[in-house]
């Protein structure tokens, strides 16, 4: 306050004589571009939602006019026959899949025996533990089916046209005489003696198979696929002489055709 007034002249001769200040910094740089999405309509929009859920709320009395009236007559508590119809039926727009259940195991069912002719046919079914089964009276036109027996031992007399035999355990066959064939189909531990003749035999699917041939069917044809344990007896000197069916086989090419042959198992 009580030096001398400063004129704009010394002041500017100060400023410049500075010679040892830095330079003022730069100005700063411009802010950057505004950003994509829209502030001001998404705010509106939020504002425009709120409005109208406001205006649906401050109806009042007027907001059940869009309702269905339901007249007493619909309405379960007043109509006792609608109670009695059930409960209401589930809605189609929702899926509904059934819980997967473990499956129960069926109690296995004892069927009756049979041993009967029907019409051609004789039947023999479900037969356990007997030893004593004899068909006679066989006529040339007739068949015999044996199904489902177990630990059982059938006797067929006289001529016959053809004898099957499926799905047996433990079973054993004498037949005197067969004019067209026997089958052995999905069987186990089967027997079978021939007393005369019967040109075929065929063996399918069968664990364990034995077959006594008489001395007047020897020229039987024994046809075998996807067996195992088949063997077939011979009469020799008053007893039987066992020759394995062969269950492994070897084929080559010979230039024109396939060749099949048993193969030798090496012991």
């Amino acid at each position: 306050k009580q030096g001398p007034v400063a004129s704009p002249m010394s002041m500017r001769s100060v400023l410049t004589s500075g010679s040892c200040l830095s330079p003022p910094p730069p100005p700063p740089p411009p802010p950057g571009p505004p950003p994509i999405f829209d502030t001001e309509t998404a705010k509106d929009e939020g504002t425009a939602s709120r409005s109208a859920l406001f205006a649906q709320l401050n109806q009042g009395e007027a907001i059940t006019k869009g309702l269905r009236h339901v007249s007493d007559d619909q309405k379960t508590h007043k109509n006792p026959s609608l109670r009695a119809q059930g409960p209401p039926v589930r809605s189609p727009t929702k899926s509904h899949t059934p819980s997967p259940t473990s499956p129960k195991n069926s109690p296995q069912q004892n069927h009756a025996p049979v041993l009967e002719l029907e019409g051609k046919k004789w039947k023999v079914e479900y037969q356990e533990d007997k030893n004593d089964l004899v068909i006679n009276n066989t006529e040339l036109k007739q068949v015999a089916y044996i199904f489902k027996c177990n630990k059982s031992t059938l006797q067929i007399k006289g001529k016959i046209n053809s004898i099957t035999i499926d799905n047996c355990k433990k079973f054993g066959l004498v037949f005197d005489n067969v004019v067209g064939i026997v089958e052995v189909i999905n069987s186990r531990d089967i027997q079978i003696q021939v007393m005369g003749k019967v040109p075929t035999i065929s063996i399918n699917k069968t664990e364990g198979c034995h077959i006594y041939l008489s001395e007047e069917s020897l020229d039987c044809e024994i046809v075998s696929a996807k067996s195992s344990e088949m063997n077939i007896l011979i009469p020799q000197d008053g007893d039987y002489k066992e020759f394995p069916v062969p269950e492994q086989f070897k084929t080559a090419w010979d230039g024109s055709k396939l060749v099949t042959e048993p193969a030798e198992i090496v012991g």
